[in-house]
């Protein structure tokens, strides 16, 4: 993350698609552009009762939290007043806290001024939570699954966009490789909001978009916005 708000991508022209599959194209090389099947990646965010979800394992033999747990700590600290109100609140630009999350979680409380948002980004081989404490923010999501390497152009399928208001108090949760982006639309209210990823997050892919087209811009590592 960076104190500043992040621009939101910008359309990027590609060529027409071609129809070699990813897995044949050179690594060094941008793949061609490939249909993303439909999956329906917002099944995770319908099993919060915590009775359908595998519990994460980092390869410790240790069940990490489920995204039930994670959406249940991110509602109990939305509801947290002294903490939100703590929060600075920037007109220029995001300000977040780092919390701790359950079971060794990554955990933010974050702030987002009129008209600033996300772009399209997913959380790699992260599950996630996030509920709203302040305001209101909209999800744009992708109900596909996408190749997770070796490709850099990906036209999507027809009837994968989702899109969602979240209200005070409202949240969601999902799975990895949820590919999404968050805005706040307010042309005048902060919104502040409480996420919490496990495993932590080894990576964010950032993307662009022009129409059914997604491009994969950039990678970035947690020292990027550590």
């Amino acid at each position: 993350m960076s104190a500043s708000s992040p621009s939101l991508p910008t359309s990027t022209s590609v060529s027409e698609p071609v129809t070699a599959p990813v897995i044949d194209s050179p690594p060094a090389v941008s793949a061609p552009v490939v249909s993303a099947p439909v999956v329906d990646t917002d099944a995770t965010a319908r099993r919060t009762a915590g009775t359908d979800v595998v519990p994460a394992d980092r390869g410790t033999g240790v069940a990490g939290p489920t995204v039930a747990e994670l959406l249940d700590f991110v509602r109990r600290t939305a509801e947290d007043a002294a903490l939100v109100a703590s929060l600075p609140l920037d007109p220029e630009g995001r300000t977040w806290l780092r919390l701790d999350g359950p079971g060794g979680s990554e955990a933010w409380l974050i702030s987002w001024p009129p008209g600033t948002g996300t772009g399209w980004h997913d959380h790699a081989e992260s599950t996630g939570a996030f509920t709203i404490a302040a305001g209101a923010l909209r999800e744009h999501s992708l109900a596909a699954r996408l190749p997770t390497d070796g490709w850099k152009t990906l036209e999507l399928s027809e009837g994968v966009d989702r899109t969602r208001l979240l209200a005070t108090g409202q949240g969601r949760a999902f799975g990895r490789h949820h590919v999404h982006e968050v805005l706040n639309e307010s042309g005048h209210e902060h919104a502040v909001s409480v996420h919490a990823y496990y495993p932590p997050l080894p990576q964010i892919r950032r993307y662009s978009r022009s129409g059914a087209v997604l491009r994969l811009e950039q990678t970035e590592r947690p020292e990027d916005w550590q």
